[in-house]
């Protein structure tokens, strides 16, 4: 009889030849269960989507509750459905007057990519503007605007028109110009291995953004929903959008995504042409209910956030090696770089071995991804740190 990793290895398409392949039966707050009783912290939250956890309560608990009214109804945009008016509702009572109108879709990458949409049918122009070792999906347009070449040309031609600044390179806003339809950046960069802007490089390139007409795009996928230590990361900063999207924690462990501007700007999808936007399953009623659920959870428990930093400086107190060559951190998104991929690869391994999931970077492999659920308490950061210490 064939086992389940064999089953998995035969018929689910893979991503790279070494998969993680750890059979997990069950998940439950900060921790993950293999069938054969081996206990994971999960430090990474899936990739910074459980914020509260795996299975939160109330998560589940409102799922089940739409279960019972209904599942899928109509394609996004026709029926008024409830879960995601209180959701949309919901989501706008947090951001500034000026995003008050939301698309729901599945994911990131098709958050992204109708925010790029957006942003053309809004502007009548075709430039986009994004930065180097960014990243902001995997689907043909959002790879377009990745900055990473590598992951890029085995797939080109790819969109036209895309041009490719230095973040926190303030000359390199002079590119940004009438031609631009949108300039797409993530607050706290995320797979270059949590890199903050600096000398206020996010207001001026909103002032850019301004005096061009240019349409700027907040990537928040990864930092939104508390990570930073606030709901949204563009809140440290006082630099509003004019497009955010959302996606990763934003469903509480349930597939969903947004993108969120104006009723202005978000009206020029309605015509020329009608349905200049559509999506099947986006904004599904499950996901919804879960993803309304997540925020008020979120909100009704402000402790959740506002011990992020508490939590992120206990990381950088415990996390003190000579072979750790620095510790960057934005909240609960943490790098700790190493000198190369090969020993950063090696701590990894022997972090789960001993049962602390961690990984790695996209865009930068030499460093150790930390971005554990806001729910970690500090007995359990001590726990993973000692783990990373004596792997390393």
């Amino acid at each position: 009889m064939q086992t389940q990793r064999s089953l998995f290895l035969q018929h689910v398409a893979q991503t790279s030849d070494f998969p993680l392949c750890l059979e997990i039966e069950k998940a439950e707050g900060m921790y993950m269960y293999g069938v054969d009783g081996k206990k994971y912290m999960d430090l990474i939250s899936g990739i910074s989507v459980s914020n509260l956890g795996h299975r939160h309560p109330n998560v589940i608990n409102a799922v089940k509750e739409q279960l019972e009214k209904y599942t899928y109804l109509m394609v996004y945009g026709e029926f008024v459905q409830s879960p995601q008016v209180k959701l949309a509702q919901l989501l706008t009572q947090q951001l500034p007057s000026s995003l008050n109108s939301c698309y729901f879709v599945n994911s990131g990458s098709e958050a992204n990519e109708g925010a790029m949409k957006l942003a053309k049918r809004y502007t009548g122009r075709r430039e986009i503007i994004s930065f180097k070792n960014a990243y902001h999906g995997s689907t043909q347009g959002c790879l377009s605007i990745i900055g990473s070449d590598e992951f890029k040309k085995p797939f080109e031609p790819l969109l036209p028109d895309i041009t490719q600044l230095e973040f926190n390179n303030e000359s390199d806003l002079a590119a940004i110009s009438t031609k631009t339809a949108c300039v797409i950046v993530e607050p706290i960069m995320g797979e270059a291995g949590v890199i903050a802007p600096t000398n206020h490089f996010l207001q001026k390139l909103r002032n850019r953004c301004t005096e061009t007409g240019t349409l700027l795009i907040f990537d928040e996928i990864q930092t939104g929903f508390g990570r930073t230590g606030k709901l949204f990361a563009f809140e440290h900063f006082g630099v509003v959008p004019d497009i955010i999207t959302l996606a990763k924690a934003m469903g509480g462990g349930f597939p969903i995504g947004a993108f969120i501007s104006s009723i202005e700007i978000m009206s020029s999808l309605k015509t020329n042409p009608i349905l200049g936007h559509i999506t099947t399953f986006g904004g599904h009623p499950i996901s919804c209910a879960a993803a309304f659920s997540n925020l008020h959870t979120l909100l009704t428990n402000k402790e959740l956030i506002n011990t992020v930093t508490t939590k992120e400086q206990l990381f950088k107190k415990l996390l003190v090696h000579t072979k750790i060559k620095e510790v960057r951190s934005f909240g609960l998104l943490l790098a700790v770089e190493f000198d190369s991929f090969e020993t950063n690869k090696a701590i990894i391994d022997r972090c789960i071995e001993n049962g602390v999931l961690t990984d790695w970077f996209l865009f930068n492999d030499k460093s150790l991804r930390i971005a554990p659920p806001l729910i970690i308490t500090e007995n359990e950061i001590e726990t993973a740190c000692k783990v990373i210490l004596e792997a390393i």
